[in-house]
């Protein structure tokens, strides 16, 4: 079994305003360095579009149909500061989920040992009715559920190491005691949320902030004392990777001090954990990272962890 490479030329065209971080490049940036030869192993599939029912697992049907309908014709709508639609972001936001849910397959049923779903756009701030930071739907949180729903997953655990944190993961799950949401980001920095004392109604929620101008032995230190005794002890049966890249040292949208080297050794640490409760079972999903170089080159390290290479 080898790791799956889940992407669709379709998230190219989600649009947004001319100087947006959260633009298509990102997705070529990673494609490029994707294409190296020592990426040849990986399995490759294009993402479906999601069924509604996908997206209905975590989003209400109303909702799901105002996104439907505020896409333009033309030109780019705004649905708040940070977050923008053109003609093609609906369909880039379903083949997302319909990546994210393909790749919990092809998982689950043993087709493939692990996936890296590069899609846009990211999801992890999106809570059930509303979108925002860029996202429209919680792609991690559907397939988490959606590993559940589909797959008879008992414990899915979300771990989200993008700088920013996963207020909508946060949101969704909060009082669900079979899903544990763990993450590391930069407080204070957007959206506001993840504070220690954030722990769920059932304690499912793990938060490990961290301080601007951070780096790699912090990152690693609330790693090993915060997060990974957590999941030990919570045993899921699946994990689902946010995988966003923006605590970075060259990323432009915060002042965390991460190299590349520690989002490999998060992503061993993940891998870790998934061997000893859910038979290696992870599903990574992009979020963000912003910088087009520090984002090629973390990708690399992650999918190569993933790779066990």
């Amino acid at each position: 079994m080898s790791t799956l490479l889940v992407s669709h030329s379709a998230c190219l065209e989600h649009l947004t305003p001319l100087g947006h971080p959260e633009r298509p490049d990102r997705l070529r940036a990673i494609e490029r360095v994707l294409e190296h030869e020592r990426f040849m192993p990986l399995a490759r599939e294009q993402a479906p579009r999601a069924a509604p029912e996908t997206i209905a697992l975590c989003h209400p049907q109303e909702y799901i149909e105002q996104i439907r309908e505020a896409v333009p014709r033309d030109g780019l709508v705004r649905l708040d500061a940070d977050t923008a639609m053109s003609s093609g972001s609906f369909e880039a936001a379903t083949r997302a989920v319909g990546g994210a849910a393909l790749a919990v397959d092809e998982v689950m049923t043993k087709k493939a040992a692990n996936a890296f779903v590069a899609i846009r756009p990211p999801g992890h701030h999106a809570e059930p009715a509303v979108p925002m930071g860029f996202c429209l739907f919680n792609n991690a949180a559907i397939a988490a559920r959606y590993a559940q729903r589909r797959h008879g997953a008992e414990r899915a655990a979300i771990v989200d190491f993008d700088v920013h944190h996963g207020n909508g993961s946060q949101a969704i799950f909060w009082a669900d005691p079979t899903v544990m949401y763990c993450s590391t980001h930069e407080m204070p920095l957007y959206p506001g949320t993840g504070s220690i004392s954030e722990r769920g109604e059932h304690d499912n929620i793990v938060n490990a902030p961290l301080r601007a101008g951070d780096g790699g032995p912090e990152f690693r230190e609330a790693f090993e004392t915060a997060i990974l005794p957590r999941l030990q002890e919570f045993r899921p049966d699946f994990i689902v990777i946010s995988a966003g890249f923006d605590a970075h040292m060259r990323d432009p949208l915060a002042n965390l001090n991460l190299s590349e080297a520690d989002f490999g050794w998060a992503t061993r640490k993940i891998l870790e954990a998934a061997d000893a409760s859910a038979e290696g079972r992870v599903v990574s999903v992009l979020e963000g990272g912003y910088d087009l170089e520090g984002l090629a080159r973390s990708v690399a390290a992650h999918v190569i962890a993933l790779m066990r290479a």
